[in-house]
């Protein structure tokens, strides 16, 4: 969920004074726009999934935010998990190209960090909530994003499309959606596009004005339960839109505003994915009442003050540490080597 890892962890090494040192080599830079676009995505999520964890017997979908006329239905029930999923392919093809460098198979550093991933879903799924989105991650990435590290970049473009049409038009979208929004993100890495993405401002002005325009019809279409084609439609067009609406906010005076706000929850994303679910349960049996009943001032008073204490701990923890740290020990798993957790002076 991150793209933290662009580098092996480094090796120990010895100084002129012989003694044994981290070799902190420069790190490839961040994209920050990643970072902030990420942090982004998980406030919509919290957002989309307040209800759908507080009412625990209900394994993924909303309670509440299907219906077109709630505001929670229109923008943002399944228009962020499009963004993350996006971003997961990104954030593995990045992955692979900086472990190319530093270590000879790196596709088995690939296969270790999803059975990681995996296992940490599946412990969230079974002990907190049924809706996890992680262990789907984790076994698309297996069985679908590494297999196509073998495959030209044309292909995986190629293949990207059909996959995302065909669950538009046979299953109507969803979770079904997520290996075909991995391979979209690998290509644009593969591509050239994530490494400029934060270089234009009309592009994607241009392109956010387009996914807009083109789901107002999706969007006045689509039905109650959050299952018909249309609100999937909508929803991949809507988070395309908010995407393109990030990356031109990022190209004006707003940048450093928000870089502040998002980036560290982006940064923390992992972490904060999952303390939020021990979060809003705990929120959930404070506020009491039926969540299906909750209007949407209920969501927004479980979220808020849960956004606003990740993004301080966020914000508290990354002025020491590199990573957060969930992130860290996934790394560390990764890369089979213990990496340096504080941050350098």
């Amino acid at each position: 969920m991150s793209h933290e890892d662009f580098r092996p962890a480094p090796a120990p090494t010895s100084s002129p004074g012989g003694h044994r040192r981290g070799d902190d080599a420069p790190a490839r830079p961040r994209i920050a726009a990643l970072d902030v676009v990420r942090g982004f995505a998980l406030c919509g999520i919290l957002l989309a999934n307040v209800g759908p964890i507080s009412n625990s017997g209900d394994a993924v979908k909303a309670v509440a935010p299907g219906t077109g006329g709630d505001w929670l239905g229109l923008l943002v029930a399944q228009r962020f998990f499009p963004i993350f999923s996006l971003l997961f392919g990104v954030g593995f093809s990045l992955l692979l190209e900086s472990a190319g460098q530093g270590v000879p198979r790196p596709r088995l550093l690939l296969l270790r960090r999803l059975l990681v991933l995996l296992a940490i879903g599946l412990a969230h799924m079974f002990l907190l909530w049924r809706g996890d989105i992680l262990t789907v991650y984790a076994i698309v990435g297996l069985s679908v994003l590494l297999p196509s590290t073998w495959l030209p970049r044309w292909a995986v473009a190629g293949l990207a499309a059909v996959l995302i049409a065909t669950s538009l038009i046979i299953q109507g979208g969803h979770y079904s959606l997520v290996p075909g929004l991995f391979l979209l993100g690998s290509a644009l890495t593969r591509y050239g596009v994530i490494g400029r993405i934060d270089r234009s401002t009309w592009v994607p002005a241009v392109l956010c004005l387009a996914f807009a325009v083109a789901a107002v019809p999706f969007l006045w279409t689509q039905d109650g339960t959050g299952d018909s084609p249309a609100f999937s439609v909508a929803g991949l067009l809507l988070a395309g839109a908010y995407i393109c609406a990030m990356l031109v906010l990022l190209r004006t005076p707003l940048r450093a505003l928000l870089q502040a706000v998002f980036a560290p929850l982006g940064r923390m994303a992992l972490t904060n994915y999952l303390t939020a679910t021990l979060l809003v349960l705990v929120a959930a049996r404070v506020v009491g009442g039926s969540p299906a009943t909750w209007p949407t001032t209920t969501v927004l008073m479980i979220a808020g003050p849960i956004l606003a204490v990740q993004w301080l701990w966020s914000t508290l923890w990354l002025r020491r540490y590199r990573q957060g740290p969930l992130e860290w020990l996934w790394r560390w798993a990764t890369w089979a080597r213990r990496p340096p957790l504080r941050a350098s002076r």
